[in-house]
């Protein structure tokens, strides 16, 4: 949350969205993880499906439209309730990003996305590493991972707000 001041008086408070984005193993769920330790509300499709017993990627696409339907309700609920948020999703697309810009629009928030430009043979690696211990730690195939990557619709500034953190990604 930031907090407009005018010579000492509050003058309006902003709530803080964070789209992360970037393709599997880009290092999403790092940044998002230090972002909830500073204080904003994380919310993850992969946590969420996790929660839910699922530990195979990619999701059934009925799966996934009934966790997008949530993580979007609770969204705006805490938003509504002044809380920053930091939506630790892929965002692939620009037409995904755009969706939630909409979505956000009429509650006065302009979400930042923060761009995880992780070259590709770095986030197939750590893809292949993985363990599948944990909701952050799914894994993938070979072939879905290196598809992923392929299709990832990197951001551009003319979206909104955006922070490039890594090397741009070499295809």
């Amino acid at each position: 949350m930031i907090v407009a001041r005018a010579g000492g008086a509050i003058v309006g408070v902003m709530i803080r969205v964070v789209l992360m984005c970037g393709p599997a193993g880009s290092g999403k769920s790092t940044v998002a993880r230090r972002l909830e330790a500073e204080g904003m509300v994380r919310l993850s499709f992969d946590q969420e499906a996790w929660r839910r017993g699922i530990r195979t990627m990619p999701l059934p696409s009925d799966v996934h439209e009934e966790i997008e339907q949530e993580l979007r309700a609770r969204l705006i609920a805490l938003v509504a309730a002044d809380q920053d948020v930091v939506l630790d999703f892929s965002f692939w697309s620009k037409r995904a990003r755009l969706i939630y810009r909409n979505l956000l629009r009429p509650l006065g928030v302009v979400p930042e996305t923060i761009y995880l430009a992780t070259p590709r043979a770095v986030a197939l690696g750590r893809l292949a590493a993985r363990s599948h211990e944990h909701a952050d730690d799914y894994a993938l195939s070979n072939d879905v991972a290196a598809d992923y990557f392929d299709h990832f619709e990197p951001p551009t500034a003319d979206e909104g707000p955006l922070t490039v953190l890594g090397a741009e990604p070499s295809h």
